[in-house]
This record gives C-alpha cells, sequence and structure tokens, in this order.
C-alpha cells in the first residue's frame, strides 16, 4: 500500500464520489488534440486511444490533451497475485496533493503495445553467470514480444552503455543482440539506465498510437563508474514515463547495497524488484514482469492546477481495499511551455 494517505483521505473521497464509472462517461471524452508544439511528458499529447468500456463490446475514441496524465498500475494481494476484475470506484488518486479535475478513461487488462528495453549487466562482476541471464533474456523476449505490435532494443553495459540492437520486432535480431554481448569491465548502471530512457524510451510513444513503455534491467546493481547519481536516473525514468523492472544477478544469502539500489529504481517506476535465490531461479522473475505487463490498469485524468512549469507532480494512488497492493509511479515532470 503506498503510504503518506491519511490526512488526505476526505478528498480522496469526495473524489471518488465525483467520478463514478460509467460508459456515458466515456462517450464524453473525445475532443480536440492541442498544437503539436507542446513538449513530451506523462501530461505530453498522443493520438487517438481506443478504450474499451466496461462491458467489452463497445469502444470509444479518447484523444489526449497536453495536460492529461496516463497512469498505468499494477494491483495484487498479499501474495502477489493480480487482482484484475476491480472498477474506477475502487480507487482514490492524488495528484500534487489534489483530487483530478477530471477522468477520461479507465481500462482494465489493457493490451497496449509494448515498448520494452533489456539491459544486460556485462561488467567483470558478474562474469560467472552471464551465460544463464543472456539464455533468460532471450526466452523472456520470445514469449512476450509479440511481433505484430511490440518492439524492444538490447543494450549491455559495463563501463559505458553498448546498444546491440535498436528498436525491432524482429525476435532473431534481438537474439543476435543479446548473444553478442560479451562481459568485462566496470560498472556504470546509472549512466546505462539514463541512456536507455534518454536516448530510446524518451521518444519511445511518438506515434500513432499510445504505447507502455518498460525496462527490464538485469544486474547486481553495484555502480561504480557512473557519472550520473542514481536519482538522476530515476528521474531520467520519470521523465519517460517507464516502468523499471529489476533482477538481481546477487544470489548470495545476504542482501547489499546492490539490491537496495535496484529496489529504490523499481519502487520509483512503479515496477518491481526480483531478489531469485539462485540463477535456477532467475526464469521465474522474468516470468513475472511478462504477467504483469499483461496485467495491468490504465488511468487517464486531467490533473487539477496544471501548470507547464517543468515540476515534478507526486502521485497517490491506492486501492479502497486495503487488502490489495497497488504499485504505480511515483509521479511525473509537467512539461515546460507555454500555459
Amino acid at each position: 500500500m503506498i503510504s503518506g494517505f491519511s490526512h488526505h483521505s476526505h478528498r480522496c473521497f469526495a473524489f471518488l464520489l465525483a467520478i463514478s464509472f460509467s460508459a456515458a462517461a466515456f462517450a464524453q471524452t473525445a475532443r480536440t488534440a492541442p498544437s503539436p508544439q507542446a513538449q513530451p511528458s506523462p501530461a505530453a499529447p498522443a493520438p487517438p486511444v481506443q478504450t474499451q468500456a466496461q462491458n467489452g463490446q463497445q469502444q470509444y475514441t479518447i484523444q489526449r490533451e497536453v495536460n492529461e496524465v496516463d497512469l498505468v498500475f499494477t494491483v495484487t494481494d498479499k501474495h502477489g497475485r493480480f487482482i484484475k476484475d476491480l472498477s474506477q470506484s475502487d480507487f482514490a488518486l492524488l495528484d500534487d496533493q489534489k483530487a483530478p479535475e477530471r477522468v477520461y478513461s479507465f481500462t482494465r487488462e489493457t493490451n497496449l503495445p509494448l515498448r520494452v528495453g533489456v539491459l544486460i549487466d556485462t561488467s567483470t562482476s558478474i562474469r560467472q553467470r552471464f551465460h544463464f541471464e543472456q539464455q533468460a533474456s532471450i526466452a523472456f523476449l520470445l514469449q512476450t514480444i509479440k511481433p505484430d505490435t511490440d518492439k524492444a532494443f538490447v543494450m549491455g553495459f559495463d563501463v559505458t552503455p553498448d546498444y546491440r540492437q535498436d528498436w525491432t520486432n524482429n525476435l532473431d535480431l534481438l537474439t543476435s543482440g543479446i548473444n553478442s554481448l560479451r562481459p568485462g569491465g566496470g560498472t556504470a548502471l546509472y549512466d546505462a539506465v539514463y541512456s536507455a530512457c534518454r536516448d530510446k524510451l524518451l521518444d519511445a510513444a511518438r506515434g500513432q498510437e499510445p504505447v507502455r513503455k518498460a525496462m527490464v534491467l538485469v544486474s547486481d546493481g553495484d555502480d561504480n563508474q557512473s557519472h550520473a547519481y542514481l536519482d538522476d536516473a530515476i528521474k531520467e525514468c520519470q521523465r519517460a514515463e517507464t516502468i523499471v523492472y529489476t533482477i538481481s544477478t546477487n544470489t548470495s544469502p545476504t542482501r547489499d547495497r546492490g539490491d537496495d539500489v535496484l529496489q529504490k529504481i523499481a519502487e520509483a517506476t512503479g515496477g518491481r524488484a526480483f531478489f531469485p535465490k539462485s540463477l535456477e531461479d532467475m526464469p521465474v522473475s522474468f516470468q513475472a514482469i511478462q504477467d504483469e505487463l499483461r496485467s495491468q490498469y490504465a488511468l487517464v485524468y486531467k490533473p487539477a492546477d496544471f501548470k507547464n512549469d517543468g515540476s515534478f507532480r507526486t502521485i497517490y494512488l491506492f486501492c479502497l481495499n486495503r487488502r490489495y497492493t497497488v504499485r504505480a509511479m511515483k509521479g511525473y515532470f509537467a512539461p515546460k511551455g507555454t500555459q
């Protein structure tokens, strides 16, 4: 459960009373998109979104405006099982400590095209585990990427980012990219995450339809070469609206600083950190990520008192049923530009 909500509870419940979920609400949401000069962000303009009503039959066209936020999140029970049958009225939300001005859409089990970056640590510290990481990563892509809708890229990293395969839906090219990686050198993890978000994922949503962006980071979490700081890497992920899933290659019984780094990156972006107890458990972590990418909710809303000032706006989202845990990004950066 996301904490820090108790002193805002009365505002959340007022919000829930005001925005009950119905198909009629969707029918009123079609509108004209603004000038394309607006800068991209979680609140940036995008092409129309085809969204299903609750009965799964009718579809409504929704166009994004510059001050809209597209929030993707996951709900699990205490055993980690995904909860897929909740409605908008089951949640409470605050954006920058205020209830949203308007909710445009709420969808369950969304099936948006995926844009996935796979980042594999190739530093000397993981040499003995490297081959197993390669094989598990390949299996994940083969099972997850649907060539007709999805794309992925492959990056290895030691002291520098090493892009081995750019965006593609060709599974053979992705497999070859992973197989071509070789271990050696120090570890610049923060630089790699920063680079992937800035150079690849930030612009991945620019196209004819919205996409869901994710990064899968396979590493022991130890950094000894980066020019960027951890917070720099996290902020760039938030600017790129990218959910980060981390898989630790540290299989020792004790948790170390690198595990804490991976946990922090995942939590800040609405993802999840996995800590396999053995290399043989790594495919299980990849399978969990695959399941989660296909088991998410999406909420599109207009924030209250929104300003294009480049500031960071916090997001607090929780389920009214306190048995369930919500994972969502902690916030986003508003675009800079004219009001």
